[in-house]
């Protein structure tokens, strides 16, 4: 039987966003991806091992999979279909059954690819992502399949190395003049205070108005799933409506905007626009 080689490639961009790279029988392809905030990082390395179906898919209880010792050294992924509780929960069963990482697919055929997935970082070590639909497809054909195999990795392969010493040397001259000017001419700008993180207060959460779910009285601009931690709604949960009509669970919304940034993680509205001060 021939082996499927499939790597997803995950690197950091300027833009905070990452992109995946599925290599099958030297078939280049990719697709964007969301690393999980509060899993453990790469560090510019690399998880390559086996791909594997979690057992139950959707990791809601402890998996049954048995991931053995390999001699070669080879680590192995967990591959887990999302729904049914929390992106969190998931990681931790994959992490106490001995796989190294876990991929994440979406249940739904959804156009645009949640960014911002988050939880609880205490006591997991594992790194994980989250994928569309359509490439969680593609994988689970091939974890099934002896031999196949998947990589997570920085994506700094051998050119990207070259360009990255190559420019580096191109500039260094260039970034000495820079810090020299910089200092010499400190003495101007010695008054001007750095700004720190633009966050809300929480006085100005709390005027954000709230509303009550029930999935019998859905309207048009409450959806069924909080974009923040991927978890869906249930009847008579505390919701929060910005001004830009997102809905959000209550407690995630308010740890975005007092941690994270001011903005909605759907479409970047700035929330403080529109919020009306109940003094």
């Amino acid at each position: 039987m021939s082996k499927f080689l499939l790597c997803a490639l995950v690197f950091c961009c300027l833009t905070n966003r990452s992109c995946s790279v599925v290599q099958l029988k030297s078939v280049y392809t990719s697709f964007p991806d969301s690393p999980a905030r509060f899993t453990g990082g790469l560090n510019g390395s690399a998880i390559c091992g086996d791909l594997r179906l979690a057992d139950p898919i959707d990791a809601c209880s402890p998996l049954l999979n048995e991931v053995e010792y390999s001699e070669s050294g080879s680590e192995r992924i967990a591959l887990i279909v999302r729904g049914g509780c929390a992106f969190e929960e998931k990681v931790r069963h994959a992490q106490d059954s001995g796989f190294r990482a876990a991929i994440v697919y979406d249940d739904e055929h959804n156009q645009d690819l949640i960014s911002t997935v988050m939880g609880s970082s205490e006591g997991i070590w594992i790194h994980a992502v989250f994928v569309s639909n359509a490439v969680g497809e593609i994988l689970k054909e091939q974890a099934v399949a002896k031999g196949g195999e998947c990589c997570i990795a920085s994506f700094l392969d051998e050119t990207a190395w070259t360009v990255l010493v190559i420019s580096f040397i191109s500039v260094l001259a260039v970034i000495t003049l820079l810090v020299m000017v910089f200092f010499s001419f400190n003495h101007r700008w010695n008054h001007i205070q750095q700004p720190g993180p633009i966050v809300m207060e929480g006085e100005e959460v709390d005027v954000i108005p709230c509303i009550m779910y029930y999935s019998a009285n859905l309207t048009g601009h409450v959806g069924e799933t909080c974009a923040i931690c991927l978890e869906d709604y249930k009847d008579r949960e505390n919701l929060k409506l910005l001004p830009c009509n997102h809905v959000f669970h209550a407690t995630c919304v308010n740890s975005w905007l007092t941690k994270w940034a001011t903005f909605c993680p759907v479409c970047k509205h700035d929330a403080r626009v529109g919020i009306v001060s109940s003094e």
